[in-house]
């Protein structure tokens, strides 16, 4: 069992108790973890010059691997060490969306195994192209003279000084291996400072491939024993540089022959570890499983592979990324990627409310954060794009448990409004929390946003006995100039916005009375004197969730209902279920419009039973009118 001291456990239970410091950092920008759909492996394969390069493997479901590249290199060993050859490839995902890492040995084995005396830095931004530096230690230090080998650097992200400190072995003369660590610079090319000692265990042995995961705020250090022992044991600390390590009982490894170059790595949507190592005796690896990090059972018949690696590492990846890996190297046989035309934003996110910015020339995106447990989200993400297709993730916009005083919980279905008073443009953005509706307000499509303060609608309309204060619609009619902001879930409310835009004309709250398909998510359009109202019928959790539409010569109602107003519902055919709650885009200058939607993710969702209600996606497809100004309805696409 795990020994940790009284302090370690009062820090985890602080870090259970409270939000996780480093939480902020996984989703500014890029995929956060819910979002991750597949699996990238860098590994080498042998002690051959030629099979000392970094190749790549992709899995689905962090089980089945099929190599990239016909298992060939996908970085020319030649072109980026010294030596010839590189091994040990262990590759990070960055903190803050900042890219990838990826550290090297730069060695290869026909010259000895203590021949080398540097290690390869690379950085990527799409994990196709690469660019690296070389720090040879015994020309970069001083004092090195003895120094007979550098192996397995690794990365890892230190919250404490906001840098990445890169850590390896080495052994001088003929004391042991230890594992030592610096800080890279900014640009990952150099390190900043001389390297320390890390790890060296009590009894002074050597110790080498060291790889570090941090749970819970407790970084556990996993490591080979080199000339004694049997091979992986384990280390805890609080504190990366503190040098205060409990070493753990035992080894890890779940067999006894000998093995190295051990790596773990966490299961995407799971509470589950797997421990990987190299069993480079008998030429192939194992793969062991656990909760706890702590006791581990092999699964070794649960894993495939159509190739046979050496000391490497896995990360998480999201569609974009798989696609952009496949498309550089191949679709292996056998792979079948998620798809990436519909949904267009790449993970769990629901209730989209879409705009134009005259300002910046582009289109965004605001939606919900979904994939949270029971609609949990906290924070609102914007993407962008300029084209209707390509998407770019432009971070958190606004977070309730930092940015709104409140409300910290149920981040849902925000709409947003571009306004130009006195020749300066401004962004009002309204969101849910904790059922109200707040507002926050920006110079720049992509916030910052800074909150109003207080809730702008935490109110029943007056008659109004059940629903929810929910899913606001932001609406200016191009006739009067006027903006009205709607909302209500059971009930259709509206209220014209003040000049501010911060605040309503309490005079004008009243309730719009639709049918009872109404169910929640109002949005409304004007078109050629019309105005159009759109509405959600049954319940997000539902595989028959659909939108309906009325008509209206004012945007305060009556609404009139046409004949056959459903224009948007499931396809079971296609595998599309829970189609609901949508915006409408206009392209200026044109009569072309897009309907923006989510529905169950695909195609897990229907199965998913009350969860899929909150493991949506975003979907966009065409809206057209007929000649009658009718809505035709919509064909939803994959």
């Amino acid at each position: 069992m795990l020994k940790i001291t009284l302090a370690l456990k009062s820090i985890l239970l602080l870090t259970l108790m409270l939000p996780n410091l480093n939480l902020y950092a996984q989703y500014k920008q890029g995929p956060a973890p819910k979002d991750f759909a597949g699996y990238l492996f860098a590994y080498f394969k042998g002690n051959a010059v030629a099979d000392e390069a970094v190749c790549f493997a992709i899995s689905t479901d962090g089980y089945t691997y099929k190599a990239l590249n016909s298992n060939q290199p996908v970085l020319s060993s030649e072109v980026i060490s010294t030596t010839g050859g590189v091994r040990d490839p262990h590759i990070l995902r960055g903190e803050h969306g900042d890219g990838f890492y990826m550290v090297l040995t730069d060695m290869t084995s026909s010259k000895g195994w203590d021949s080398n005396r540097a290690m390869v830095l690379l950085r990527s931004d799409d994990l196709v192209n690469w660019k690296h530096s070389v720090i040879n230690i015994q020309e970069r230090y001083r004092g090195q003279e003895d120094l007979k080998r550098v192996w397995a650097p690794q990365t890892i992200f230190d919250p404490v000084k906001g840098k990445y400190m890169v850590y390896w072995s080495m052994q001088h003369g003929a004391g042991p291996d230890i594992i030592y660590y610096a800080y890279a610079n900014a640009s990952f090319t150099d390190f900043e400072g001389e390297p320390q000692v890390l790890f060296l265990p009590k009894n002074g042995k050597s110790c080498i491939d060291g790889d570090i995961i941090n749970k819970n705020g407790l970084y556990y250090l996993f490591y080979k024993t080199e000339g004694h022992g049997n091979g992986i044991r384990l280390a805890l600390t609080d504190d990366l540089t503190g040098g205060k390590w409990i070493e753990q009982p035992g080894y890890k490894q779940q067999t006894k022959d000998a093995v190295e170059g051990s790596s773990v790595f966490k299961l995407n949507h799971s509470d589950t570890y797997i421990l990987m190592y190299d069993v480079y005796g008998k030429g192939k690896y194992q793969f062991c499983e656990s909760r706890d990090l702590d006791v581990f059972h092999v699964i070794d018949h649960d894993v495939n592979m159509d190739f046979h690696p050496r000391h490497g590492s896995i990360i998480p990846l999201s569609r974009k990324e798989l696609k952009a890996v496949t498309d550089r190297w191949g679709l292996p046989e056998g792979i079948t990627l998620p798809e990436t035309k519909n949904p267009v934003l790449e993970g769990f996110y629901a209730d989209p409310d879409v705009l134009y910015s005259n300002k910046t020339g582009r289109y965004y995106i605001y939606p919900t954060s979904d994939g949270f447990d029971s609609w949990g989200g906290y924070y609102f993400k914007t993407f962008s794009s300029d084209n209707l297709k390509d998407w770019k993730d432009e971070g958190v916009i606004l977070d309730l448990k930092r940015d709104v005083s409140w409300a910290d919980r149920n981040a849902w279905a925000p709409t947003i409004t571009e306004k130009k008073i006195k020749n300066k443009y401004q962004y009002y953005y309204y969101f849910t929390a904790a059922q109200k509706i707040g507002v926050a307000v920006s110079d720049l499509p992509t916030g910052p946003f800074v909150d109003s303060g207080k809730p702008l609608i935490d109110f029943k309309p007056t008659g109004v006995q059940g629903g929810q204060e929910i899913d606001p619609a932001v609406f200016t009619d191009p006739k009067s100039g006027k903006s009205y902001l709607y909302w209500g879930n059971g009930y259709l409310a509206v209220a014209e916005l003040n000049k501010d835009m911060v605040s309503i004309k309490q005079n004008t709250v009243q309730t719009i009375t639709i049918d009872k398909t109404f169910r929640e998510g109002v949005y409304v359009i004007y078109r050629k004197g019309t105005y159009y109202f759109f509405w959600s019928e049954d319940d997000t959790r539902s595989p028959n969730y659909s939108v309906r539409y009325g008509t209206s010569k004012s945007p305060l109602g009556p609404v009139e209902i046409p004949t056959n107003n459903l224009i948007l519902s499931k396809d079971a055919h296609k595998g599309i279920y829970g189609t609901g709650h949508n915006s409408v885009l206009l392209i200026p200058g044109k009569d072309e419009w897009y309907i923006v939607y989510h529905r169950f993710n695909s195609p897990d969702g229907i199965h998913m039973g009350e969860a899929a209600g909150f493991h949506r996606e975003v979907c966009m497809d065409p809206m057209y009118f007929d000649a009658q100004g009718h809505i035709v309805p919509i064909i939803p696409t994959n």
